[in-house]
């Protein structure tokens, strides 16, 4: 029997992390009716060459796209599709796509998008495809949970409910090149994904305005079960979730440590189970949830390989976080903090300056933090970074209300720098202080080695004292060896 084929596509980015949005729509389309290729432009030299060489008898084109510059990758690659093949039909989906699914068809090479979690809608799609109900110019397929063409102006059709990620297949790794993203991130990890959405209303995320706060997640047997499959075909070290809010249920937490503790480190002689030394696994968290954990449920974790989280701070000032609807108190991250340090597991603490309106005082009670949550571990590790309008959230949408612009077509949107430097809210003055607080905050921790030490020891003087005038250092390092502006 001929497989259809499915040409999915990756944009390129500055990170590495594994496909896995396009892996669940690949995944979920019958193996032995479709053949399904996924290419990822970062681990190709030539990428428009490499997805034109799989179209000539594919059935559609799918995009993932995050806003930002893998815009600019996209739409080179799927406007070189559609000027070989213009009856191809091409969905683009992810968050782009799902934030602006009407403004996205303005572009004439994308025909669909995708909003939210996009497996049944891509199957049926795909279905509606195979069978030839698809042509441009013509009717509209109605497919729920997409945004079309109809009479050359888009068209909404009926949202898609969320579906129960148990009642959806296992993500089909065999589908990409493993070994390349482990090469490509320099370590075995595996990046894997057991829930989607998200409950929480921060007010600076675009989560609430695409999944609703609504939320599933895989049940912990059957990810004990997947852990074991892909561990035995790939021999990852680490399994990095890539969840939302991996702690989101403790229940359902401390029964995933569990299963890797069955499965990974047996019993023996009537003992207790081990530590699981065949991989460790990483996660996000809510400094809520960590305090709601228990010591003895958090060492539980520890034991079934977890050695990192993620802890979004955004602020050191409790008004700032109320404002931004954290729903979370500094002492919450603190203690959360302690309890790591309690069982040395490392943590990531992003924060977020340069909100509109933010006061001095709120950047520094946010330094101070920084360098409290620096001084209790050399795990713990404090990237900066400053607000930027990402659309979708109720912040952006209240300072667009007060006259910012944001970008109005793809090609600007390709443009538009989320991660760099600081938004049009930050003065000069105020930019500069938090650069130079970053520079000196970099230094000034972790493990003091024979070619640091002089550096570092001014640095801590520096961040000790608050004293970042005359940055000399500062200057003869980014002469020397500029650093990332990302954190």
């Amino acid at each position: 029997m001929t497989r259809t084929k499915v040409v999915l596509y990756n944009p390129r980015a500055v990170f590495f992390t594994m496909p896995l949005a396009l892996l669940a729509i690949g995944s979920a389309l019958d193996p032995t009716r479709y053949d399904v290729r996924i290419i990822d432009g970062r681990l190709e030299k030539d990428p428009v060459a490499a997805v034109l060489a799989e179209l000539d008898d594919a059935v559609c084109l799918g995009v993932t796209v995050l806003t930002g510059a893998p815009i600019r990758d996209a739409l080179q690659v799927c406007r070189a599709a559609k000027a070989h093949w213009p009856a191809l039909p091409v969905v683009w989906g992810g968050w782009h796509a799902s934030l602006f699914p009407t403004d996205t068809l303005v572009e004439p090479n994308v025909d669909f998008t995708v909003q939210g979690q996009g497996e049944a809608t891509f199957v049926e799609l795909v279905e509606r495809f195979a069978a030839g109900d698809w042509q441009p110019g013509g009717p509209g397929l109605g497919v729920a949970g997409t945004v079309e063409r109809v009479d050359g102006a888009p068209w909404r059709n009926l949202a898609r409910a969320m579906t129960d990620m148990n009642e959806l297949p296992a993500h089909d790794y065999r589908l990409m090149e493993v070994e390349r993203y482990y090469k490509l991130k320099g370590e075995r990890q595996l990046d894997y994904i057991s829930s989607t959405g998200c409950f929480f209303r921060c007010a600076f995320c675009a989560d609430p305005f695409v999944f609703k706060r609504r939320w599933t997640a895989l049940e912990p047997e059957r990810m004990g079960q997947e852990a074991e499959v892909l561990w035995q075909r790939y021999r990852f070290d680490d399994l990095a979730f890539q969840d939302e809010t991996f702690f989101t249920y403790r229940d359902r937490v401390v029964a995933v440590a569990e299963e890797f503790l069955r499965r990974f480190a047996p019993a023996t002689n009537g003992a207790a189970p081990a530590a699981n030394a065949t991989f460790t696994w990483t996660a996000t968290m809510r400094a809520d949830q960590g305090v709601r954990l228990s010591d003895d449920a958090f060492a539980l974790c520890v034991r079934s390989g977890l050695r990192r989280v993620m802890i979004g701070v955004e602020s050191g000032s409790q008004e700032m976080m109320d404002w931004m609807k954290k729903d979370i108190r500094v002492e919450d991250v603190i203690k959360s903090a302690e309890m790591c340090v309690r069982h040395g597991v490392g943590v990531i603490f992003p924060f977020i300056v340069g909100f509109p309106g933010e006061s001095d005082e709120s950047v520094r009670a946010s330094m101070e933090l920084v360098k409290r949550l620096r001084s209790m571990s050399p795990q713990f590790e404090t990237p900066i970074f400053y607000f930027k309008p990402y659309p979708g959230s109720q912040i952006t949408d209240e300072v667009v209300r007060q006259g910012y612009s944001l970008p109005q077509t793809l090609d600007e949107w390709a443009d538009f720098d989320f991660v760099g430097s600081s938004g049009p809210w930050v003065t000069p003055e105020k930019y500069e202080m938090i650069e130079r607080f970053k520079f000196y905050n970099r230094f000034a921790w972790g493990p003091e080695t024979l070619r640091r030490r002089p550096l570092q020891a001014v640095a801590r003087w520096r961040v000790r004292k608050d004293f970042y005038r005359a940055p000399v250092e500062k200057r003869v390092v980014d002469r020397l060896k500029p650093l990332p502006k990302l954190s």
